[in-house]
């Protein structure tokens, strides 16, 4: 019995391309979100550390680091937020607690963007001039990766608890004994 199955897993075949929202099994959304949550987290990271060893001399190579990492975050955010709105908008009907956690996601993240933006511009501020950042800018890249790190969570119970704009198989084939490997719309090796 073969002990891997790539091809399914690659494959865009047979899978309708719907947008910005990507393909059935495939969605742009949660891998853009991913990304977001790692910048976010690893520039208050950088920070911390940046803080703690203020006085050595790799303290502005983290700040830096922080600096633009969060950018990069910022940046992917916004490609994240259309891709959500999408999704959203084309989502089940209003008033089910799947749709109220998506709103509550989506509020977490609008603040969240928006608290990256102050913490950015801040940073470009005295970016020349500082080798770790301001107590401000500490408490905002914190502020920022805890209220992503909970964001995550928000956005995680929608899609693994209620399956949310998930489309899958159900009781199909993959979860049968099978030497075939079963890809979208039916076809197979």
């Amino acid at each position: 019995m073969r002990r891997f199955s790539v091809r399914p897993t690659l494959t865009l075949q047979g899978r309708e391309f719907k947008g910005v929202r990507g393909w059935p099994g495939k969605p742009t959304h949660p891998p853009l979100t991913d990304f977001r949550v790692a910048a976010y987290v690893m520039a208050a990271v950088f920070d911390v550390i940046s803080t703690i060893g203020r006085h050595e001399t790799f303290a502005g190579d983290f700040f830096r680091a922080g600096t633009y990492v969060m950018i990069v975050g910022a940046a992917v955010s916004l490609v994240a937020a259309l891709t959500g709105f999408w999704d959203w908008l084309h989502s089940r009907e209003k008033g089910t607690r799947a749709r109220r956690t998506a709103n509550a996601y989506a509020w977490t993240t609008v603040i969240v963007t928006a608290l990256a933006a102050v913490d950015i511009a801040l940073r470009l501020n005295v970016y020349d001039t500082r080798t770790h950042p301001t107590v401000v800018i500490l408490v905002l890249s914190i502020a920022v990766a805890a209220l992503v790190s909970l964001g995550a969570a928000f956005g995680a119970t929608p899609v693994y608890d209620y399956g949310f704009n998930v489309e899958a198989a159900g009781d199909g084939p993959v979860w049968h004994m099978s030497e075939d490997d079963v890809l979208p719309r039916g076809r197979g090796d």
